[in-house]
């Protein structure tokens, strides 16, 4: 029996072309995606990768084979994807493997109103029909089969973002681009057309081949040539945007990474000042100061697992205006609870542009705390590791353990948090303290335990 397992992860289908799956498997995907979400009409877009174009056909000719209506609106970022979902009202699926290597191309689902499609919301179903139609062969194409046509929406995403943070009464802004060859290439010039902003353009070429560098900011590695512009021209900031261009990485006008959790606490405290008394998500990775940032702003911060499903499942259930993870995913009520990288930028820009001091000093007040990052150690028995911890601190005097995702540590002046990676034998391993000494000391400690 086919097994699809390695390309079906929890929230989307990843895998090498066509080694793991070709343009036959990506009809069936269409097919099945049809079938589950019972679709009269489906949208679909592709990021710049090779294979897209192809994938994403024979997935528009599998759904149309079902009787479903398939409007293609070609090259697009994730978050337009999202857009088109939601304001059409349509089942979408996007052709993307994000930040992954150019062999790599996946698909990420939605159902109409970009509500996610995982592993409980119909992508276990979806997989089983895969499975049973690679096997059987696919079924007889109905009597009406759908049709095919293409749509641009890129004026139109362009449009709805900008009509939710007015950009035009800042003061002029010298930004630096990083697109990673990314779609980011694709969307920033349209959003940003006739803004008081001095646009600085880095590696906007479409490129899934990714000649100068990973499209993933949240590796160092590859924010090196974006910070050195930005030191270079004298720019006020730096955006990186990943491959797909649904997440957004900021750095100051010194070149130094604005952390997530400073964003996440910015755009929260932005979006309490329209919508007083609002639900903001965070992630139980993000910083002590963003739920700090959020009651101070007369909101109420609700914590939650990490991962778009558990956030967005959590948007929708408390009517949540905003919400924001460690890992630069922002999301948005005004937009159907999806994440977007390019409004959370918009929302820098108008804090930024809409007084006087630089990006370092703006964001300093949510910046509160000395953070390790993300630390990925390879351990044989992940399970046998976390144990190992939770026995190694619990009953220690003023701490509590918490396993709502991993084990969560928590004393008065630190808290760590330890997570098995779902794909790979990974601890993930999270610190953040009041000093940096502490932080170093905890996280130290934990990782001399994790490692064994």
């Amino acid at each position: 029996m086919t097994d699809l397992s390695q390309i079906v992860k929890a929230y989307d289908v990843r895998g090498v072309v066509p080694t793991q799956w070709d343009e036959p498997l990506a009809e069936l995907f269409g097919a099945a995606f049809a079938e589950v979400t019972a679709a009269d009409a489906i949208v679909i877009g592709h990021d710049m990768r090779p294979s897209s174009p192809g994938l994403s056909g024979a997935f528009a000719r599998g759904a149309a084979a079902r009787g479903a209506d398939v409007t293609e609106i070609g090259l697009c970022s994730t978050d337009e994807l999202y857009f088109a979902s939601g304001s059409l009202g349509l089942p979408g699926a996007m052709f993307t493997a994000s930040h992954n290597p150019a062999q790599y191309n996946g698909i990420k689902m939605c159902r109409a109103g970009a509500a996610p499609v995982g592993q409980d919301t119909g992508l276990a179903d979806i997989r089983a029909l895969v499975e049973r139609w690679s096997d059987e062969g696919a079924p007889e194409p109905v009597a009406e089969p759908g049709t095919i046509t293409q749509r641009d929406v890129l004026d139109d995403y362009a449009a709805h973002l900008r009509g939710l943070v007015d950009l035009g009464g800042i003061r002029p802004l010298k930004v630096v681009v990083d697109a990673g060859n990314g779609m980011g290439g694709h969307t920033v010039p349209t959003v940003f057309e006739g803004l008081p902003l001095e646009l600085d353009a880095m590696y906007f070429e479409l490129d899934g081949s990714f000649p100068h560098h990973e499209a993933n900011p949240l590796d160092p590695k590859n924010i090196v040539d974006l910070q050195a512009r930005v030191r270079e021209t004298g720019a006020d900031l730096g955006l990186a945007f990943d491959g797909d261009a649904d997440r957004c990485f900021v750095v100051d006008e010194n070149g130094d990474p604005v952390s997530p959790s400073a964003i996440t606490a910015l755009v929260a405290a932005r979006e309490l000042a329209k919508h007083p008394g609002g639900t903001v998500i965070h992630n139980l990775i993000t910083s002590w100061s963003v739920p700090e940032v959020v009651k101070e702003n007369d909101g109420k911060p609700v914590r939650t697992r990490v991962g778009h499903s558990f956030i967005k499942e959590e948007m929708a259930r408390t009517g949540a205006i905003f919400g924001g993870e460690h890992s630069a995913h922002y999301y948005f009520r005004d937009f159907w609870n999806a994440d977007t990288g390019m409004l959370a930028a918009m929302h820098v820009l108008a804090a930024l542009g809409g007084q006087q001091g630089p990006l370092s000093q703006l964001v300093a007040q949510y910046d509160r705390y000395a953070a390790s990052g993300e630390i990925n150690s390879t351990v044989d028995d992940q399970t046998g590791r976390l144990a190992a911890i939770k026995a190694a601190y619990e009953g220690r005097d003023g701490v509590t353990l918490d396993e709502l995702d991993g084990l969560t540590v928590t004393a008065d002046n630190w808290w760590f948090n330890v997570r098995a990676s779902n794909t790979e034998p990974l601890l993930r391993l999270n610190v953040e303290a009041r000093d940096t000494a502490t932080a170093d000391r905890v996280r130290d400690e934990a990782l001399a335990i994790i490692r064994g």
